[in-house]
């Protein structure tokens, strides 16, 4: 039997949607950037996913596009919007420095399920997001209500904000806190160009993919907290989205170890507050009922 999100939680409990998750199915797919990740090349699908998840509360979860060679994305958006299971949005992937983007942009749009779009920036040489043609492909993604999701290093943030800055119209979507360098400690310019990005309002943040940038042995939420409190200083609580990062968190911890840490750095947070965070934005942001 198919496994699937609880999709009615206990009364009390809190509402949790990941609001960034993806699966990995060889089978249907080819992934090139896994042959440098050689603990992810294998299958990671949502009957995977679904207990691991439901076991931390999560109620749905948004399904990010997973980096397909080009050919087959608009397959891939297809296949995670038919998933079920619980998957409530879809973050296809695009190529914004293609001259087919509109073309594109209107088949994508025309699934439902599609609330984003997100084209990873960090693999990639600076000069990408920087072609005049980038900037203005993404902007028509306002008319489609579809939001864009920046997955950057975290020394590209300048190169994020000034591509914010000429789409005002789109909301876009921090990953990851903007990937800061905590096994190197490098946290200076991380912290002025967050803060910098987050001056823009049509920007949030997801608070996801850390526990892969700390140091070996670490214990989580300490090493975490200065983190997690220059981000929230910098977005507020309206503007920070919960995510797993499955199954790439794996490298690091389980999902449940993720969510356990995440709920030492929000303790002291109210029930407006933490209802923000774990479901309130995420529902706002990519437009779910």
């Amino acid at each position: 039997m198919k496994a699937t999100l609880q999709q009615t939680e206990p009364v009390g409990a809190p509402r949790v949607i990941d609001s960034h998750c993806h699966v990995i199915s060889q089978r249907h797919f080819s992934y090139p950037w896994l042959a440098q990740v050689p603990q992810l090349a294998q299958d990671f699908l949502l009957q995977d996913y679904a207990p691991q998840a439901q076991a931390a509360g999560v109620t749905a979860c948004v399904f990010v596009e997973v980096d397909v060679q080009a050919s087959q994305m608009a397959a891939e958006a297809l296949f995670a919007a038919n998933l079920g299971g619980g998957v409530v949005a879809v973050v296809a992937a695009c190529r914004p420095e293609s001259s087919d983007f509109a073309a594109d942009l209107e088949r994508i749009a025309a699934q439902p399920l599609v609330k984003g779009l997100r084209r990873v920036l960090h693999t990639q040489d600076d000069a990408l997001s920087q072609q005049p043609g980038f900037a203005s492909n993404l902007r028509r993604l306002a008319a489609y209500g579809l939001s864009f999701d920046l997955c950057v290093k975290a020394t590209q943030l300048p190169l994020a904000r000034a591509l914010v800055a000429q789409c005002p119209q789109v909301q876009f979507v921090l990953d990851h806190c903007g990937n800061p360098d905590l096994q190197g400690g490098r946290l200076a310019a991380w912290r002025a160009d967050l803060q910098a990005l987050a001056a823009l309002p049509n920007v949030v943040c997801k608070v996801s993919g850390l526990m892969t940038q700390l140091p070996a042995r670490s214990p989580g939420a300490p090493d975490l907290r200065p983190v997690f409190e220059h981000v929230l200083a910098c977005f507020g609580w309206h503007r920070l989205l919960w995510g797993s990062d499955w199954p790439v968190c794996t490298l690091a911890a389980p999902l449940g170890r993720w969510m356990d840490c995440t709920r030492q750095l929000i303790a002291q947070a109210s029930v407006d507050e933490t209802a923000q965070l774990f479901s309130l934005n995420a529902a706002r942001i990519y437009r779910l009922a």
